[in-house]
């Protein structure tokens, strides 16, 4: 099992994938991709990204609350993250 994570996006929504689990949740249509991983801090992101008709900018995810709200055990779910990268197919 990998200690890595991805993230990506795809028309209206985010995916963060991690052991076997694609957690979607939704996000800009003006969202073109993530470009770069800034900080990865258990469960909170900060990432660059591209939205139609601007620079790059920073954003920030915090998916402990949408992985609360879907019933995971956030901590064990969380704790052998170690890294995210970005990837599109």
């Amino acid at each position: 099992m990998s200690n890595e994570a991805i993230l990506s996006s795809d028309k209206v929504f985010t995916s963060f994938m991690f052991n076997g689990h694609n957690i979607r949740f939704r996000t800009s249509s003006r969202l073109e991709r993530y470009t770069r991983i800034i900080e990865w801090d258990n469960g909170y992101i900060v990432v660059m990204a591209k939205y139609e008709g601007h620079e790059e900018e920073e954003e920030y995810i915090d998916l402990v609350p949408i992985l609360e709200n879907l019933y995971f055990d956030v901590d064990e779910f969380l704790k052998p993250i170690q890294k995210v990268r970005i990837e599109y197919v």
